[in-house]
């Protein structure tokens, strides 16, 4: 199928689900679609079986769609700027290393813990899977998709200091998260002659590289937005960052989404307040704004309707719904212990490692990284226990985050 009949039978789902929901079930958007197109693929995935032509032609069609290119490569570049467009920067230098901490060390133990839990877990339902793809699990479920989680901030009333660690976070951790993947990844295919060192070489590469390209990439696109007073030009030069500037980072190895991030920083405080006339910023802001209502709306569709690729097995929903409380549990700890470290230095908002560890909600990144796997049992268990848990994040997580928020912070 072209890329333009493609996009054309998304957009279209995406409209009309979206329409839906907004009449008749009043859910916030992006887990109102997300919901009805599970069902919709379940719908279609059983009339498929009963023999209806029209349902198996959309399913086949849907499980054509390569999710994870259509994330890692496409949307996701678009989401991460947009969401980093509206963090302020100076609240986020401020608690710089809590952030930097609980993306990277944070991530890695999350990774070993989740990793050595769903071991002994699997092992005690009688599935036989190895430390080493458990790992792997560990590391592709452990960040917080910051699509996900700036999708829900935007609905929920938090002061801006938490918004900002919840947000920082979310968007620098998937980063790391990645990295660590495609590490483990490479071990789990076949390609474990990296030393420890190799390893953290690349480790430091991905990350360290991503973080002055996007340095240098957002300085570029501040010059260039300073030099002129042109709003249709502005907007271009913003999507050339984004488009040019992750296609560049992702050839030369460095991590793409840090690039993304920190250039959208840049622009979005120094370049608003220094390079962008009032009329500029208006449209730049209206403009990422629509891009990610329209491509929010578009993951959740696809993020839905991929509930048919699932194996159907009572025991990987078991071990999907074991691993939901396993991974919270995880979070949790590889939270507590950075905060309990910073709060030694300064105060931090009341019970955050409660709103921190309810609020780190999964998503499409976790579903994409999953698809990655190489073919076999393990790919089908780990798929069906990340969808499991992402279903949980958003629609559980999400729907109840705000009345956790204020509960906890009522009782303070």
């Amino acid at each position: 199928m072209s890329i333009l009949n493609l996009t054309a039978i998304l957009l279209s789902l995406a409209a009309i689900f979206a329409w839906f929901n907004h009449r008749f079930i009043h859910l916030p958007t992006t887990i109102g679609v997300m919901l009805i197109a599970l069902v919709f693929a379940v719908i279609l995935s059983v009339g498929g079986k009963l023999g209806w032509m029209f349902a198996q032609n959309i399913a086949e069609i849907i499980a054509d769609i390569d999710f994870s290119y259509v994330v890692l490569n496409g949307m996701l570049s678009f989401l991460l700027f947009a969401g980093a467009l509206h963090v302020d920067l100076d609240q986020l230098a401020d608690k710089k290393w809590l952030i930097f901490t609980l993306a990277t060390v944070g991530v890695i133990t999350s990774t070993a813990l989740v990793g050595g839990v769903m071991n002994l877990l699997l092992g005690f339902i009688g599935l036989d899977v190895s430390l080493l793809y458990c790992l792997l699990f560990g590391a592709l479920i452990s960040p917080t998709d910051p699509i996900a989680v700036m999708a829900t901030l935007k609905k929920v009333g938090v002061k801006k200091s938490l918004e900002t660690k919840i947000a920082g976070e979310s968007l620098f951790n998937d980063g790391v998260g990645v990295v660590v993947f495609l590490v483990l990844l490479s071990m789990v295919v076949g390609d474990d002659h990296q030393s420890v060192g190799a390893i953290a070489l690349l480790f430091v590469e991905e990350t360290g590289g991503g973080i002055i390209f996007g340095l240098a990439l957002g300085a570029l696109a501040y010059y260039l937005l300073k030099s002129i007073d042109s709003y249709q030009v502005e907007v271009l030069i913003t999507l050339a960052v984004v488009l040019g500037g992750y296609a560049l980072a992702t050839s030369w190895h460095l991590s793409g989404p840090i690039a993304v991030v920190v250039a959208g920083l840049l622009i979005g405080n120094h370049g608003r307040s220094e390079a962008m006339s009032e009329t500029t910023v208006a449209h730049v802001d209206k403009f990422w704004e629509l891009v990610d209502e329209i491509l929010n709306i578009v993951l959740f569709v696809l993020l839905g309707a991929e509930v048919i690729l699932l194996s159907v097995q009572v025991e990987y929903f078991v071990a999907g719904l074991m691993a939901i409380v396993a991974v919270l549990l995880c979070r949790f700890i590889s939270v507590w212990i950075p905060v309990k470290v910073f709060s030694l230095r300064a105060q931090f908002t009341p019970h955050l490692v409660k709103i921190l560890t309810w609020g780190g909600l999964r998503g499409a990144i976790s579903v994409s990284l999953a698809l990655l796997l190489p073919s076999g049992a393990e790919r089908d268990l780990f798929l069906t226990i990340t969808y499991i848990i992402v279903v949980f994040s958003i629609v559980v997580q999400g729907l109840t985050f705000g009345a956790v928020v204020t509960r906890l912070t009522n009782e303070h």
